[in-house]
């Protein structure tokens, strides 16, 4: 086994012959450069100890070079990269979520390239609030007395209960006791603050009888949390707001909303007429949302509600820990001020625009992708053009279908399996679906300005696996 980790060849050695092979890497960093050869043979030092490797001839550098060059080429590259998303879920978590419009990418690129009013107060020079930058936006796309932003959605209902709640009784319906992504719970956060929960009605059926009767002096709150990763359908009720908000104030209780998902605009589509933030803070005292997910935005926690409420919540010391950074604030400037005009925000606005693109304008996308894969690959894929449906994702709207068109590949010589699988290290990698033995791609969530590099991930792909099966 000595004569095995002897045989492994030495850093300087491999950086010659690498050079040699690609002199690009000369411009990067020399101690990246030893880190990545040192992790390639990490491997094979591993498989020496396992008895995997017992022979020194499996070890000469001239039979690694080629593996170890593609190695130390994609080592040196950013984790964190571009994804063409062909799934058709708009919001799509494993992908981030919301694309930014392209007014916040642009205030994200001003304020992450220069210093800027993060919290200074330009009328006096001294130091002001950074929440400044938005609140008043917020209240006014909103229609609240105020607002505030955290870090996201899961944090503003832990300040919410934090601030209001700790110590007393929440009321919430059996129905509303979610589960997020990550196993995140509801009566979890609630036991953080150190807020009681009492659960009331039964998981289908809740009643205002029901909220009625489960108030004690020790109730601060009444609690509706939005059911946005789920539904149940058939024989259920919900209590309305209006009546839930008159209850809370004839026992002078809180009414709190987690809305979730939130928008702040009526989509007109079947299977997504939801109320709004404008109609829920009506009611409500405080509401809280999301900004990454049917709003469009940034990842934030929107709390928007009384102003002597929001003002409490500034004042709780969590508020510090859970604020965002200035590109977060940047982001949400620029997205909340698309939504002062809402017919424009469902053009400027990437999520909206995803939602309420036309079946027939998906469909003609389709086919001209059809057409370029057909020529693209003739003799490699039989392509074809199927009826299907997206989905919103991020957890909202969990029932409604949104007509589309899909792209369907099913090559000749490989399954789509194995293209699925091989368009993950593509450059950039393609993210679609298998659906009847097919690969599947939505036009939905691909920008017409990325098809050229769709086209170079699909050959790459093709060529790769050809080559594997050669």
């Amino acid at each position: 086994m000595k004569q095995l980790f002897a045989a492994i060849p030495g850093v300087d050695k491999c950086k010659q012959s690498l050079l040699a092979q690609d002199p690009s890497l000369q411009n990067m960093s020399s101690e990246l450069l030893r880190i990545l050869i040192t992790q390639y043979w990490d491997n094979y030092r591993q498989k020496i100890k396992s008895g995997q490797i017992t022979s020194i001839t499996e070890l000469e550098l001239q039979h690694h070079l080629p593996n170890l060059l593609r190695f130390v080429q994609k080592g040196q590259k950013p984790r964190f990269k571009k994804v063409l998303n062909a799934t058709g879920i708009v919001i799509h978590t494993n992908m981030g979520r919301s694309v930014l419009s392209h007014a916040a990418q642009q205030a994200v690129q001003l304020a992450a390239a220069n210093y800027s009013n993060l919290e200074l107060d330009l009328s006096t020079g001294l130091r002001g609030s950074r929440y400044a930058l938005v609140e008043h936006l917020l209240a006014q796309v909103t229609g609240a007395e105020a607002g505030l932003v955290v870090n996201n959605n899961a944090a503003a209902v832990l300040l919410l209960l934090d601030t209001f709640c700790a110590g007393s009784e929440v009321i919430v319906s059996r129905g509303e006791l979610v589960e997020i992504g990550g196993s995140f719970r509801i009566p979890a956060v609630m036991s953080k603050t150190g807020a009681i929960l009492r659960e009331v009605g039964t998981t289908n059926r809740t009643h205002l009888e029901d909220y009625a009767a489960a108030i004690t002096p020790q109730t601060k709150a009444l609690m509706r949390v939005h059911t946005s990763n789920y539904r149940i359908i058939g024989f259920h009720s919900r209590v309305p707001l209006e009546d839930l908000a008159k209850l809370a104030a004839e026992r002078g209780l809180l009414l709190l909303e987690d809305l979730g998902s939130g928008s702040l605009v009526h989509f007109d589509i079947n299977g997504l007429d939801e109320p709004t933030v404008q109609e829920t803070v009506r009611y409500a005292d405080v509401v809280t949302f999301s900004g990454d997910k049917v709003l469009g935005g940034p990842q934030a926690g929107l709390l928007v509600g009384k102003a002597a409420l929001i003002q409490k919540l500034k004042a709780n010391q969590l508020t510090r820990a859970l604020r965002c950074d200035k590109l977060c604030l940047a982001a949400l400037e620029a997205t909340l001020r698309c939504y002062l005009d809402q017919q424009g925000a469902k053009a400027e606005v990437p999520t909206l625009a995803g939602i309420t693109v036309k079946p027939w304008d998906l469909a003609g996308q389709s086919s001209r992708l059809a057409r370029g894969f057909t020529q693209a690959l003739e003799g490699k894929c039989e392509v074809s053009v199927r009826d299907a449906v997206s989905r919103v994702g991020g957890g909202a709207f969990p029932q409604a279908d949104l007509p589309t068109s899909l792209v369907c590949l099913q090559p000749t010589k490989v399954s789509a399996a194995e293209l699925k699988a091989k368009l993950l290290s593509t450059e950039p990698p393609v993210l679609g679906y298998l659906d009847q033995d097919a690969f599947c791609l939505d036009p939905r969530t691909l920008a017409e300005a990325d098809y050229p590099l769709l086209f170079q991930a699909i050959m790459q792909a093709f060529a790769e696996l050809e080559a594997a099966h050669s």
